[in-house]
């Protein structure tokens, strides 16, 4: 059945663009039609009654009118617009991340409700949940997995033997973990820790909610994130843009809470007994 030339339609603000003066593409995640662009028309002008609902991470409902080239954005009302993250760079910086991997790795139009569901719950957990990176590491795995890039975690990915308790060693090259007899074998590898390997199995197998029970320390957090990061990139052919910045917040955390507890102090000393 042909697609009806004006649909309504969820979908979540992956990015925007600017086109000519006023207007702006933006690129939506709809619910069940996959990657749109469409265009947002006088959106930049100061009393477009659309931009508000246009933000990139904006869960919205959105009506559009089937195009030539592009589809136009003709109405739009937000559902969530996760204003936890929003006003909070260390969320803001891994939600854009989330969502330029869907960006990235969804081709345009094609259905993927599974993934929308996964981004929009990821959007949730960023916004209110306390261990964000838990949340990143879950949506990375689920996307490789819903997108058939399933790491493998149980026999090694060279020789098919079963993977004992032992430090064994990552490779996306030879998609996923590597028994010690057989690193050699591969070119590129990282050491790759038991409880690595056993959270790894974790976030490919468990619950969120089983997932997010877990305390997982630096190292163990660094150690995971390098391995589906590095995965991600593997198959992108490419740097993910977004994740620089998440390492630059991650930076300049402990320099913008120095500086927000100096204020305070500054506060608090300044009202005391002798001001």
């Amino acid at each position: 059945m042909p697609r009806p030339r004006v649909y309504k339609t969820d979908a979540i603000v992956l990015r925007q663009r600017k086109l000519g003066e006023a207007d702006k593409i933006v690129t939506l995640f709809t619910s069940h039609g996959g990657k749109v662009d469409a265009v947002a028309k006088g959106v930049r002008k100061t009393r477009s009654r659309l931009a508000g609902h246009l933000e990139p991470l904006t869960h919205g409902s959105y009506l559009l009118a089937e195009g030539r080239d592009l589809d136009i954005v003709t109405q739009a009302e937000t559902l969530d617009g996760f204003p936890g993250l929003r006003a909070d760079l260390d969320r803001v910086s891994r939600s854009l991340y989330c969502a330029e991997l869907a960006d990235r790795l969804l081709p345009s139009r094609s259905e993927a409700n599974p993934v929308f569901r996964l981004l929009l719950a990821t959007l949730g957990r960023l916004d209110q949940e306390t261990e964000i990176d838990q949340a990143v590491r879950f949506f990375e795995m689920r996307l490789l997995d819903e997108l058939g890039y399933r790491p493998r975690l149980d026999s090694c990915s060279v020789c098919d033997r079963h993977l004992e308790p032992v430090d064994n060693f990552w490779s996306s090259a030879a998609g996923g973990v590597v028994g010690p007899e057989c690193a050699s074998a591969v070119i590129e590898y990282r050491r790759l820790s038991v409880n690595a390997l056993k959270l790894l199995r974790l976030l490919q197998r468990g619950t969120y909610v089983e997932v997010a029970r877990v305390r997982i320390s630096g190292d163990l957090g660094a150690e995971l994130e390098g391995c589906l990061s590095g995965h991600i990139e593997y198959v992108l052919e490419r740097q993910v843009r977004s994740a620089a910045f998440v390492e630059t917040v991650r930076r300049s955390a402990p320099a913008i809470k120095g500086a927000e507890e100096a204020v305070t102090y500054s506060a608090t000393t300044s009202t005391g007994p002798g001001a």
